[in-house]
């Protein structure tokens, strides 16, 4: 890991904005090739992450829980859906279902999830990078490489193969 969560959270205002600049320059060349070479950087780096010795992303976002993921959940915890949304949910500005709390109420000391199985869609495809075509996901992006190692990796090796951008 080139750098830490603790660097990342320090600097991620200084870390996204230069990555925004970086990603927008980018995209304005339309490079051929670009998306599969996201989703080529993306197996490298993870190949080599452990993502259990960071947990940044469950120590410091709040994923959005859509009413399926919500559903699932309430199966696995074998309660009701409501009863999901009163113990460990709350809604954001956006209308938008969150955690109650940070770090996540799933996460264990050991930086496992203890609703792996049931986990919400938005963390069973984090950090995106694999799934998402840059040029529509690409605010999230610069958002999750200021929390993802991962993802600032991928970014610092995108910056090297295009550095004439």
């Amino acid at each position: 890991m080139a750098i830490s969560p603790d660097e990342l959270n320090r600097n991620a205002t200084k870390i996204e904005r230069e990555n925004r600049k970086f990603y927008d320059r980018l995209l304005k060349h339309k490079r051929p090739g670009l998306e599969d070479q996201v989703v080529d950087l993306h197996h490298q780096v993870f190949d080599k992450i452990d993502c259990l010795a960071c947990a940044n992303c469950c120590k410091t976002i709040s994923p959005v829980f859509k009413e399926r993921d919500i559903s699932r959940l309430a199966t696995h915890l074998g309660i009701k859906p409501a009863q999901v949304v009163a113990q460990y949910l709350r809604m954001d500005e956006d209308g938008d279902y969150v955690p109650n709390s940070i770090p996540c109420p799933f996460l264990e000391v050991d930086n496992r999830c203890k609703v792996y199985d049931a986990r919400p869609f938005a963390c069973s495809s984090y950090p995106h990078t694999d799934s998402l075509p840059l040029r529509k996901s690409v605010a999230l992006v610069v958002k999750n490489s200021a929390v993802c190692p991962g993802v600032h990796e991928i970014t610092r090796l995108l910056a090297e193969k295009h550095s004439t951008v």
